[in-house]
């Protein structure tokens, strides 16, 4: 069975970093397409960045440039890394995993319980 645990979180003034962890376990990691997306209060889920099997990478407008994801195959964990934080990336955020590249798309099969990222201004 597929488990995500995101962890990483937290609160952070503008212009600020997190890095954002999702250790994965139940399956072969290296064989599914992974990505990270992001929840605000009162608006719909969105994708931030998405990671295939061979490292090839997809980023929202919103967060290129600021915002990298990776993936360390032989500890089966994904990672964002967050920087020049801003109010406006408040929310929750998730990772997902499928086996079907959906690249930005919210149609993953998996999906973690959240990691609370706080950006004040």
């Amino acid at each position: 069975q597929v488990h995500l645990v995101e962890s990483g979180g937290g609160s952070v003034q503008s212009g600020g970093s997190l890095r954002l962890s999702c250790a994965a376990s139940g399956y072969r990691y290296s064989t599914y397409y992974m990505a990270w997306f992001r929840q605000a209060p009162g608006k719909e889920r969105e994708g931030v960045a998405a990671i295939d099997s061979g490292g090839y990478t997809s980023y929202a407008d919103s967060v290129e440039g600021r915002f990298t994801i990776s993936q360390d195959n032989a500890k089966n964990t994904l990672y964002l890394q967050m920087n020049s934080l801003k109010p406006e990336d408040t929310a929750m955020y998730y990772c997902a995993a499928d086996r079907v590249e959906w690249v930005l798309l919210p149609k993953y099969t998996f999906w973690g319980q959240g990691t609370q990222v706080t950006v004040s201004s």
